[in-house]
């Protein structure tokens, strides 16, 4: 009799186990993550949360791309070209408008950097990808898919190392691109005087079977903040676990970055 009890506590004791272990398994957590580093040393200021986890880059790859369409040539200044807006395109009611390098920034329009990566073209994607040393440098998702919930992923680490070397002359562009990709990056006014320029990223993480989870979105805020004579590099991450019905959840991470920005500032 005590040994057949013995059993029975212990296959129930095994279940048990093996419930905890997927309900933890199975319970997801935020992932945040915010790091600030200086321009001209390089030295992290300030540190928090998961910043070496890499994730798409969604829309901050904008950045990048500007960098790409400017040296490349076919990207000229910040008012050209000004491409016109095609019904294959498809999209929401806002991006279907003629759109030049300004727009794209500011408004954030995916078809215009997937017609210019066809212009650039497969081999010269996927050469600047490497020659940046642009995260994993993964481009195996497509030409105009790579970098939007597919192959391409980034850490917050690289993405403030990345836009260090574009600030310092480490990247092989030109001047001109470096310039005109400073001149589109859009400015948000944070407090104590600090201005701050930089690009939202937003999209969902994928389940298993390779489906958009829409409970798990994840949002971006990735530039550079400048008072005086000093700039600092940046880049917010938030993977949450709840909808944003009303705004993407870059918007809500840009925000709270711009608010957080002054009090952060003070550690450094």
């Amino acid at each position: 009799m005590a040994f057949r009890n013995s059993l029975i506590l212990a296959f129930s004791l095994g279940i048990t186990a093996a419930f905890l272990d997927f309900a933890s398994a199975g319970a997801a957590e935020p992932i945040r993550c915010t790091v600030i580093i200086d321009e001209q040393s390089g030295e992290t200021l300030y540190r928090q949360g998961t910043c070496d986890q890499g994730f798409y880059p969604q829309s901050t790859f904008k950045l990048p791309l500007a960098m790409m369409g400017y040296d490349a040539g076919i990207l000229t200044d910040a008012e050209n070209p000004r491409w016109k807006y095609q019904a294959k395109f498809g999209g929401p009611d806002r991006v279907k408008k003629d759109v030049d390098p300004l727009i794209w920034e500011k408004d954030s329009i995916v078809w215009y950097s997937q017609e210019l990566t066809r212009k650039l073209g497969k081999r010269a994607f996927a050469d600047y990808i490497q020659r940046f040393g642009y995260g994993n440098r993964d481009v195996s998702g497509g030409l105009t898919e790579a970098w939007l919930m597919s192959s391409l992923k980034i850490s917050a680490d690289e993405q403030v190392q990345f836009i260090r070397r574009f600030l310092t002359g480490g990247l092989p562009i030109s001047e001109h691109a470096v310039d005109m990709t400073l001149a589109i990056t859009p400015h948000f006014e944070a407090g104590d005087g600090w201005d701050i320029q930089g690009k939202t990223g937003s999209g969902w993480l994928r389940d298993k079977a390779g489906k958009t989870d829409r409970d798990r979105p994840l949002g971006w805020f990735v530039g550079w903040a400048m008072k005086d004579e000093r700039r600092v590099i940046f880049a917010r991450l938030l993977v949450d676990t709840k909808r944003y019905p009303k705004e993407p959840i870059s918007f809500v991470v840009r925000d709270g970055l711009i608010e957080d920005f002054p009090k952060l500032a003070e550690r450094f």
